[in-house]
């Protein structure tokens, strides 16, 4: 079984956002890598989604690395407790590092940050870089409205193959380790 996903790396906000169930996925999903011995890796800080996520997967024994910048840490976010933690240069070699880290991606509900991580992976599929997957909870269809862009872009000609992307998406935890324990490297 050697093409498991032995490691994801988490996408997520460093906010709760506005809706309860957010939390309650971003712990779910947390608590299910920890239990099918899939390592965490995240942006290291104990606030929001993040935080709930890296708390459920050391509550439930899993192996979680935080991949953080020194602007990050001395700005914004303390340290998630328990964890491994690199403290890198800036966010380009956070991303960089956290893809070097990864098997694919876990798409949290999140704002700007998250937007660009995600983005760069799609980039990296479009041009042949990488057919590490990402995967997308929609929580509470979060992730609708950028489908349907995705799509527009498609239909629009600026996407012309939605097959050279390895997207795959699901509308609850269970579901979507459903599509992670599947996936066949």
């Amino acid at each position: 079984m050697g093409n498991k996903l032995n490691s994801l790396a988490v996408y997520c906000g460093h906010s709760f956002g506005t809706n309860p169930q957010f939390e309650r996925d971003a712990a779910r999903v947390g608590e299910l890598l920890a239990r099918n011995k899939i390592r965490m890796i995240f942006g290291g800080g104990n606030v929001g989604l993040m935080g709930a996520a890296a708390s459920a997967a050391l509550n439930n024994g899993g192996v979680v690395l935080g991949v953080t910048t020194h602007n990050v840490v001395a700005k914004q976010e303390p340290a998630h407790e328990g964890i491994e933690l690199e403290i890198v240069d800036g966010v380009n070699e956070r991303k960089q590092r956290m893809y070097e880290l990864s098997d694919g991606f876990i798409i949290l509900p999140g704002g700007i940050g998250t937007l660009n991580e995600f983005t760069d992976i799609l980039t990296m599929q479009q041009i042949g870089e990488t057919h590490k997957p990402l995967f997308f909870m929609n929580t509470a269809k979060f992730w609708e409205s950028f489908s349907k862009m995705f799509m527009d872009m498609h239909s629009n000609g600026f996407i012309p193959d939605v097959e050279e992307y390895h997207v795959h998406v699901a509308d609850t935890p269970d579901e979507l380790f459903k599509q992670i324990l599947n996936y066949e490297k």
